[in-house]
């Protein structure tokens, strides 16, 4: 079949076959804008690509100027419908994309085609608005290597080329480049870029948010895609069951939803007093996009994190956050101890009133269990640490179960947690026990952030993925401060350090993988995160001050910009003085004459006149003359003044002379004399 579909593209006139390939690239382009553009902008861009494709197989003429014109109406409306504008990100590249399929409807000249390769190469840029992974620049580098072939192909207008051959050509002009892409990727001072970053740039990503409705980590939980990539220091890593990556901390509760405290609130009279103990953890970061300003750091950072170009402040429950949401790709340091004690050690004021406060009315029955529990003679005169272990042995003997699909909760979620279903995800035990700690008057809040992490043998980097996702709870105790109690650990101990994630079924494909080798589909994953890993790192993550940093390793002592330019601009100049000096010593290794000699056969050959090389001038003279006749004259007079300028004693024209009077001649036509 594939033999069959190849010899009938082979059997097609030129004209054909060079308008199907250039819409394969332009398909190729489009394809991964599919998600980012509108349905129906992608269906009309298919639509008119098989139009135009069909057209060009049939030798049928392209449509009028009038359904160009009302194409392009629709779509103009069609863009403003949808984005309420014709100008911004979104609605500009919709509005290329579709351009660039209507322009192959007045496919008719190479000036048409140049236009439509100008155009794929603009539209091919707009990818990278969306995403900078490896995958997308794969393609857009096969995309770039099918608009050079194609570009290439229109130059050699004579005959019928291979696409091979100016797929060879296109291929050999990139390796050319290579370099000096390159040296412009090292060098070339790094600014954000032009277009900036929407604030929607993130719009549809899962991740942590400041707010923690029950039931919503556990879509997290399905979600497999990385958070973050974690290096330790030495690869000193410590136990899984000590990777708490703290996220944003949540203490007020309206009966079905926690969200964070007021920042007027959560740092107004104290401080995070943190005290740690014990040797720091040193590691380094790669945080994903997120649209959020925390920075996850490994419970608890005593200070804050290397962000470069990011201001970083702490808030009194520990967090980190960055003066801007982080759109791109971040890497940072930081240091944390996993032996640590913060807050107040003394209930003073009302500081921790904010960490006791619930919606009256609501969880009657969790309030009756807090009530029976202090009337009970075991825990009468009970430290905080003897509720927190009583409530910890109820979960642990009580029948409850670990599960991403509870069913869905009603208004008072902790009674029903603790009476009714006994089951649920890790927010919906955090929560329930911290409503319990409430309820004995036990200030207590929940922290989320990401629980846990898979190394990477092939990289050895620690993988955080949205499927670590983790809910768990702080009580502050007396003389000590706030102190981590992760109530999942009673109900699913699996779940804390040992990797024991729900997750969903795989699909056909990886289902096959993993029936034929249980390992060989985690192997492939591993390979291909760390591949997309060392992109992250060397391509995505090279900034500014990793250039001054090359900057130092080849000698700066301080480098800067202007220092940056300067090695650019003398790199670049010392590149045109060897390709100059490379060009003059190409031509010394040619004869001159004989070089001139082969430009005029091959003007000959292109006016009908096909002669071997080794033909001298006076019979290429004779031949014009015999196929040309008198409108060869000038031609042959000045072959002949190139034969004598050769052999004759006397040389009155040098071959500079001869060269300017080769520029002027008036070269016969294809036609020749019948």
């Amino acid at each position: 079949m594939l033999k069959k579909l190849l010899r009938q593209l082979a059997a097609l006139p030129r004209d054909a076959r060079d308008t199907l390939f250039l819409l394969a690239v332009i398909a190729l382009i489009v394809l991964p804008q599919a998600e980012n553009i509108p349905w129906w902008c992608t269906a009309i861009t298919a639509m008119v690509l098989l139009w135009r494709g069909s057209l060009a197989v049939q030798a049928r003429p392209l449509p009028s100027r009038w359904w160009r014109v009302a194409l392009l109406a629709l779509t103009l409306a069609a863009t403003y419908a949808t984005h309420r504008t014709l100008l911004g990100r979104d609605a500009g590249v919709t509005l290329v994309v579709i351009l660039l399929a209507l322009k192959t409807l007045e496919l008719r000249a190479r000036r048409d085609a140049f236009v439509i390769f100008f155009l794929g190469f603009f539209a091919m840029l707009t990818n990278f608005f969306y995403s900078q992974s490896l995958l997308t620049a794969f393609t857009m580098l096969l995309a770039l290597l099918g608009l050079l072939t194609a570009l290439v192909n229109a130059h050699m207008p004579v005959g019928r080329p291979p696409l091979m051959q100016a797929a060879r050509t296109a291929g050999w002009m990139a390796l050319a480049g290579a370099p000096i892409m390159l040296a412009l990727f090292l060098l070339f001072p790094r600014f954000a870029p032009l277009w900036g970053t929407p604030s929607d740039a993130m719009a549809g990503r899962t991740g942590l948010s400041n707010t923690m409705r029950v039931g919503t980590i556990a879509e997290l939980a399905l979600d497999d895609s990385i958070a973050a990539r974690i290096k330790f220091e030495g690869n000193r890593a410590p136990p899984q069951s000590q990777l708490y990556f703290r996220g944003p901390v949540l203490a007020q509760f309206d009966g079905r939803e926690w969200t964070a405290l007021p920042s007027w609130l959560r740092g107004g009279q104290w401080s995070a007093n943190l005290r740690v103990s014990g040797e720091p953890v040193r590691y380094e970061v790669t945080l994903e996009a997120n649209n959020r300003p925390w920075l996850l750091t490994l419970d608890a950072a005593q200070r804050a994190p290397e962000a470069s170009g990011l201001e970083v402040t702490g808030t009194p429950d520990l967090q980190w956050l960055a003066n801007r949401p982080i759109n791109d790709l971040l890497r940072y340091k930081a240091e944390s101890y996993t032996q640590f004690q913060s807050g107040p050690i003394k209930r003073t004021g009302g500081q921790l009133q904010a960490y006791l406060s619930l919606p009256p009315g609501t969880n009657p029955r969790t309030a009756a269990l807090a009530a029976e529990m202090r009337a009970d003679p075991a825990l009468h005169e009970a430290s905080t640490q003897a509720f927190v272990q009583a409530a910890l042995k109820r979960l642990r003997t009580g029948g409850y179960t670990y599960t991403l699909d509870p069913g869905i909760y009603g208004n008072d979620t902790a009674d029903e947690f603790w009476f009714d279903r006994k089951e649920g995800f890790c927010e919906h035990i955090a929560s329930a026990f911290v409503v319990l700690m409430r309820n004995l008057q036990i200030p207590a809040r929940i922290v989320t952030g990401y629980q846990g992490g898979e190394l990477n043998s092939v990289d050895n980097y620690w993988v955080v993925r949205q499927s670590d996702a983790h809910a768990w709870a702080e009580v502050w105790q007396e003389g000590t401060g706030w102190v981590r109690v992760d109530p999942t650990a009673s109900v699913a101990p699996g779940r804390i350090g040992q990797m024991q994630r729900l997750v969903q079924q795989p699909g056909l494909f990886a289902g096959a993988i993993g029936a034929m080798s249980p390992t060989l589909a985690q192997n492939i994953r591993a390979a291909w995160e760390a591949v997309n890993n060392g992109w992250n790192q060397w391509v995505l993550n090279y900034t500014q001050s990793r250039q001054l940093n090359l900057l130092k390793n080849i000698g700066f002592e301080a480098p800067s910009l202007e220092d940056l330019a300067y090695v650019l601009l003398y790199l670049l100049i010392g590149a045109s003085i060897a390709g100059a000096a490379w060009t003059l010593w190409e031509r010394s290794r040619h004869d001159p004459w004989l070089r001139l000699l082969g430009q005029a056969r091959t003007r000959l050959a292109k006016a009908g006149l096909r002669l071997p090389e080794t033909t001298p001038p006076r019979q290429m003279a004779q031949a014009a003359d015999a196929r040309f006749g008198p409108a060869a004259q000038a031609v042959r007079d000045w072959l002949l003044k190139l034969e004598a300028q050769r052999y004759a004693k006397a040389t009155p024209q040098t071959l500079s002379t001869l060269r300017r009077e080769f520029r002027r001649l008036s070269w016969p036509a294809a036609n020749p004399r019948g």
